[in-house]
């Protein structure tokens, strides 16, 4: 672990649709992985202390100077790296990975709300996983939309110290800014809808990776650039 192996050559120009996302390891530093869809390949990687605007942009910003021009890109939803990407690739398409929302949504709802407006939006919530093709979508929309219009502004003037009522406003904010950038893979099938594919590469590494706790930061690093080596020779 005193080496990382020598980077792989990835011919950019030809790679159009990515997925990005970082996972935590002991709550303190963060891997951050930028995969192309189509081959499942990690084109690019970083670990650093937290995923942030200069984190993302550092990665981004390398792959532009190697000539990655992308068309989409799924991720989560975290500001900071928005922002990073609308710097680098400003006409990239940015979708949002519908099951982060479906599941910090959920989250933020509960199992079983009490409230008859978070049971409504709940409610609509769960049919994202049924938004196949653009009727579905329409319906979709149609069903937030008059939530919306029917208990927007009542959510918005709720105390917000209220737990309940706090994460109730959560969802209604998460979805009103997601929904432009909710359902771009129903126009181009190459973009990935979720980021489910990054999801299960970093649950395979963890699973592995605790077979080896202990290792200090710069051989966790070491680790890690290792372990994408050799899954990209796979």
């Amino acid at each position: 672990m005193e080496r990382t192996p020598a980077a792989r050559a990835f011919d950019l120009r030809v790679i159009k649709y990515l997925q990005f996302d970082g996972t935590y390891f002991k709550h303190e530093n963060c891997l951050m992985v930028l995969m192309d869809t189509a081959t499942s390949k990690v084109i690019a990687h970083t670990y650093q202390q937290r995923e942030n605007y200069e984190s993302a942009h550092q990665i981004f910003k390398e792959m532009h100077d190697g000539n990655l021009n992308p068309e989409a890109i799924t991720i989560d939803g975290n500001t900071s790296v928005i922002r990073a990407l609308k710097v680098v690739w400003p006409d990239i398409i940015i979708q949002r990975c519908i099951a982060h929302i479906l599941r910090q949504g959920l989250s933020w709802l509960r199992r079983y709300p009490k409230i008859q407006v978070s049971k409504d939006l709940r409610r609509i919530l769960l049919t994202i996983t049924e938004v196949k093709d653009r009727e579905r979508r329409d319906i979709f929309i149609n069903d937030f939309e008059k939530w919306e219009e029917q208990y927007g502004q009542s959510v918005k003037a709720l105390p917000s110290s209220h737990k309940v009522y706090g994460d109730l406003q959560r969802t209604r904010s998460l979805l009103l800014h997601a929904l432009p950038n909710m359902f771009h893979y129903l126009d181009n099938t190459c973009i990935a809808a979720t980021t489910n594919k990054l999801e299960g590469y970093f649950s395979r590494l963890k699973e592995i990776y605790r077979k080896h706790r202990g290792l200090s930061k710069q051989h966790r690093k070491n680790y890690f650039a290792w372990y994408i080596n050799f899954k990209n020779g796979n």
